[in-house]
């Protein structure tokens, strides 16, 4: 809600097994939330309440109740988040519908290129196995969160009072990015693709990451970890080959000289979908002074600048280094 505004929800009782049951809203941040009324007396079952919560600082904040006597109220908790302005938050919008789009379209330069030279010569298979691995991992993370009853519960159960961190939006953008990622593993089996193969330190980081996954889940079978314990390792996975994967490419064109059949179109739509999505951040964050979210977690906004400053990195490498030759180079090159 916007600051200075307020809004309603109903509080319905049901099964109540004692009458007279006052219960109390405590609010995590007074300075940030006001209730009306602060306090309810249960009386009856099937009886709803009005609450009304308003916007008196800005940024998130809270909302509890506790019961005399003490009833079962546990699940009774309100999340409120309080902006500084509304335009600001539909251009926030804007702007993660626009980064999703463009990180969606950013695979088809790079299917498209190999198409047309009908060659996979210049594309990595270092970069283009850890993607695979990196998005089948966030895929069933976010699968495994939005879909399976047990780990959302053991999630609520570790997280009483937070919501689930994954949108249906998440599921479909890494089910689309795994399916055009074997697309093009699948162009690197029938265009030609010269001495190319994955390199032994990719292999072997592989079989690592082979050799992790499957000690975690023998954790699971043997009750060490939970089925959500795995998910999260699967999450971290992601996060370091995002970390990883493209160190490859860059060494690729630098051993060759030349970006030849590594997509520029798909570097300037990557690059774009990062912008666009640190931008949001800082929107969010100053929108909500949260700046936590921005500074507290180095994780999400140090990967996303990671990847910008690679991006920029093949931009210099296709325009300055090793600026593109008049006929494409189909020349194998083994580099290993």
């Amino acid at each position: 809600m916007k600051i200075n505004e307020s809004q309603s929800f109903i509080l319905t009782v049901t099964d109540l097994q004692q009458p007279d049951v006052e219960v109390r809203f405590h609010p995590e941040y007074k300075d940030r939330i006001a209730v009306s009324p602060s306090a309810i007396t249960l009386s009856s079952d099937h009886e709803e309440y009005t609450i009304t919560v308003e916007g008196i600082g800005i940024g998130k904040s809270l909302l509890t109740a506790h019961s005399t006597p003490n009833i079962s109220i546990d699940g009774v908790f309100l999340t409120a988040t309080i902006y500084r302005s509304k335009m600001i938050d539909i251009l926030s919008v804007i702007i993660g519908w626009a980064y999703f789009a463009v990180w969606s379209v950013s695979f088809y330069p790079q299917i498209y290129t190999n198409y047309e030279r009908k060659s996979v010569v210049g594309l990595d298979f270092d970069y283009l196995a850890l993607n695979m691995v990196g998005y089948l991992s966030y895929t069933i993370f976010t699968i495994g969160m939005y879909y399976i009853p047990e780990i959302i519960m053991e999630y609520m159960k570790r997280y009483p009072r937070s919501l689930i961190p994954v949108t249906f939006n998440d599921i479909a953008f890494n089910i689309h990015g795994t399916i055009a990622i074997i697309v093009t593993i699948f162009q690197c089996f029938v265009y030609t693709r010269g001495n190319q193969k994955i390199s032994i330190t990719g292999a072997v980081i592989l079989i690592a990451m082979g050799i992790a996954y499957f000690t975690s889940l023998l954790l699971v079978y043997f009750d060490n970890i939970h089925w959500i314990d795995f998910l999260y390792f699967c999450s971290y996975i992601k996060l370091l080959i995002t970390l990883l994967k493209y160190i490859p490419q860059a060494y690729l064109n630098y051993k060759r000289k030349s970006t030849d059949g590594w997509s520029i179109g798909g570097v300037f739509l990557d690059l774009l979908g990062g912008l666009f999505s640190m931008l949001q951040m800082i929107l969010d964050s100053h929108n909500y002074d949260d700046w936590v979210s921005v500074f507290g977690n180095p994780s999400k906004f140090g990967l996303g600048f990671f990847s910008i400053v690679f991006q920029f990195m093949f931009i210099a490498q296709h325009y300055i280094l090793y600026r593109p030759t008049k006929h494409r180079d189909l020349i194998p090159t083994d580099y290993f």
